[in-house]
């Protein structure tokens, strides 16, 4: 650590914004943007980055994968239940209507069984640290999260454009995610397919998606198709790709598509996005599809809330990662608790992603706090609170020379036969001052996070 210090202490603002300067046009170039959908007049924006690493340490990171990887064990086993005997229902843990009533459960999904027991075979996982320095889970994304691309470029523009600061520093890898990643979809293929022989693709909703570079870009990593649902086709039961050659048997699909546009047959009548009779094929084993259908309920911010007591259940350990407290506002008491205390609280949207619904109490007027307040009463099922964290900082280089801003951290994880986790992940940054908002399309933008080896 100390000596990535002196090597920062010996590169001054201007250099650090004449090499900014140039990972920008190099993002710019390569494509590397996002989409920004209530933006009309920006659509496809540069992901900002800032070329100040977050740094971890071994220590660090071996909590934070030991404690990510008994998350996604936990969710697993809670999935596999509430789709088969639903026990954790039946005996309290869960409140059975917050799952069976949730949006997200797909009664489709009942007894249907995949191979490994698998469901969320990529999990994105998003940390924050407080200013006691322990680790805590905000929230697990377990549908299809997305940033990785970030990680892996993030690092070729640092080896780029500071190839000084990291020489012979011992910083863990992050090149091998792709092939990580294919091999784990290839352990999940249908029963009766060889690992070896296992026809991967990902299926993407196509251009105009706002995480389309990073499909075409995860697809070229893992060297596999990348399809959309026109390219195809059931027969049999059986899913098929359409090639010059005529059609060739496809056996795991890595989705980039929402559950209800997956197949018209079984959802969403009017989706063009999907493949037609691509559920029953997966129902009955033909085909395995990452992730699962009916995820949704695992990174639901009110099940969230329940995932010490759901590791507890299913692995008899305490949380590894611990939960930033969190009042249930569809439980009195949690509802009692956050109309009391509103001005205190980070109110949350259950069913909202990317910082969209979230009122900061402390940094509310009057009028954002009366609005929150009448919609608790409306709808409280549709909230959680929780304190607001004072999320740790990261030296950042800004307008004004290098400031603290406030980062937050989503490993990724990667589950075929076992877990593993992408060494670091996505750090994302909050660029505008006293912003705790890192999400990109509320203006936050990312760093290289460094996972040291000694």
């Amino acid at each position: 650590m100390g000596k990535i210090v002196r090597r920062l202490d010996k590169l001054n603002v201007k250099t650090l914004r004449k090499r900014a300067q140039a990972a920008e046009r190099e993002l710019f170039n390569l494509g590397i943007t996002f989409t920004v959908y209530s933006d009309a007049n920006a659509i496809d924006r540069i992901l900002p980055f800032d070329v100040v690493p977050r740094i971890l340490s071994k220590k660090d990171w071996e909590t934070i994968d030991s404690g990510v990887r008994q998350r996604v064990a936990a969710i697993n086993l809670f999935l596999h239940d509430v789709y088969h005997d639903q026990k954790i229902l039946k005996d309290g843990v869960v409140p059975k209507d917050l799952v069976l009533g949730n949006a997200n459960y797909c009664k489709r999904m009942a007894g249907v069984d995949l191979p490994g027991g698998t469901y969320v075979h990529i999990c994105g996982t998003d940390i924050v640290r407080g200013t006691d320095g322990r680790f805590k889970v905000l929230e697990d994304n377990a549908r299809t999260p997305s940033g990785v691309s970030y990680v892996i470029e993030n690092r070729h523009l640092m080896l780029r454009t500071f190839p000084d600061l990291m020489d012979k520093i011992g910083i863990r890898r992050v090149s091998d995610y792709g092939l990580r990643l294919h091999q784990a979809l290839a352990q999940v293929a249908p029963v009766g397919v060889d690992e070896g022989d296992a026809q991967v693709v990902l299926l993407s909703p196509g251009v105009f998606n706002s995480a389309y570079f990073e499909h075409v870009f995860l697809a070229r990593e893992m060297g596999v198709p990348l399809v959309e649902g026109r390219d195809l086709i059931v027969q049999d039961d059986q899913v098929f790709m359409k090639t010059t050659g005529g059609v060739e048997r496809v056996h795991v699909i890595y989705r980039r598509i929402d559950d209800a546009f997956l197949d018209p047959k079984a959802f969403r009548k009017d989706s063009m996005l999907g493949v037609p009779g691509i559920f029953a094929a997966y129902a009955k084993g033909n085909v395995t599809l990452a992730n699962a259908v009916g995820t949704g309920i695992a990174d639901d911010k009110a099940v969230y809330a329940y995932m010490p007591r759901i590791i507890r259940y299913y692995l008899d350990e305490d949380a590894i990662l611990e939960n930033v407290e969190t009042h249930i506002c569809r439980e009195p008491e949690g509802l009692a608790y956050t109309l009391q205390n509103l001005s205190k609280l980070v109110v949350k949207p259950v069913g909202e992603s990317g910082g969209y619904g979230v009122l900061i109490g402390p940094r509310s007027n009057a009028a954002s706090l009366e609005k929150r307040h009448k919609e608790l009463l409306a709808n409280p099922k549709n909230y959680i609170a929780q304190p607001m964290v004072n999320l740790s900082v990261c030296p950042t280089l800004t307008p004004s020379g290098l400031d603290p801003r406030h980062v937050d951290l989503r490993p990724f994880a990667v589950t075929g036969r076992s877990t593993w986790v992408l060494p670091g992940g996505l750090t994302r940054v909050a660029l505008t001052k006293g912003s705790l908002i890192v999400n990109s399309s509320q203006g936050g933008g990312t760093k290289d996070t460094w996972v040291l080896d000694k």
